[in-house]
């Protein structure tokens, strides 16, 4: 019984848990004690390993709750699952149906207008989740907004760039791959802080 209990409240918590892994920690907290599964302080305790391992922090959660609920590794792959079903599923859809409507309307200029401004839009609002982050405390001197600008014109450069060129294409497309921005953003930082 208890395994259907863990699995139902974290389908739930993954289907209507929008926000990120600290907003659905209310969620999660209101499960486990409706529950009885751990004490409140046994919950603080998993929030905090659940914040230093790595992963999102609500999978990390439900993986230890599933595991202190049953007291068995299966109890933490259920939790788990359940909580990462919802938006699998929901995900798969979206891609099946964007590529249904890519391969139905790919020579309709309308359809690709749409996607061409999407694009731009979702620009706008990464460069506006960017300028909320652009306060005193992380923007100490000089280098560090030179740092941000080089990684924000690499990010949208790919965007910018119409060559017929496939050199050129690969090469914007290789210098704005995330990872290799992050690690040279580290690296930079690393030799201008140290």
């Amino acid at each position: 019984m208890i395994y259907l209990q863990l699995f139902i409240s974290f389908f739930k918590i993954g289907l209507f848990g929008f926000g990120g892994g600290l907003a659905i920690l209310s969620l999660i907290q209101h499960e486990v004690l409706a529950y009885g599964w751990m004490s409140e302080q046994e919950f603080v305790d998993i929030v905090a390993i659940s914040q230093v391992t790595p992963g999102p922090i609500g999978v990390n959660c439900a993986t230890y709750v599933g595991y202190t609920a049953t007291g068995s590794v299966w109890g933490s792959v259920l939790a788990t699952c359940a909580m990462v079903l919802p938006g699998l599923v929901i995900m798969l859809t979206l891609c099946k149906l964007y590529i249904v409507l890519s391969t139905r309307f790919a020579d309709n200029p309308y359809f690709q207008n749409t996607l061409r401004y999407l694009r731009f839009a979702v620009l706008g609002l990464i460069a506006a989740a960017a300028l909320l982050l652009i306060t005193p405390a992380t923007f100490i001197d000089r280098w560090s907004v030179v740092l941000f600008a080089g990684v924000f014109v690499l990010t949208v450069l790919p965007q910018l760039i119409r060559s017929k060129q496939p050199v050129v294409k690969q090469i914007v497309t290789t210098l704005s791959h995330p990872i290799l921005l992050i690690v040279l953003a580290g690296v930079a930082g690393y030799f201008i802080y140290r």
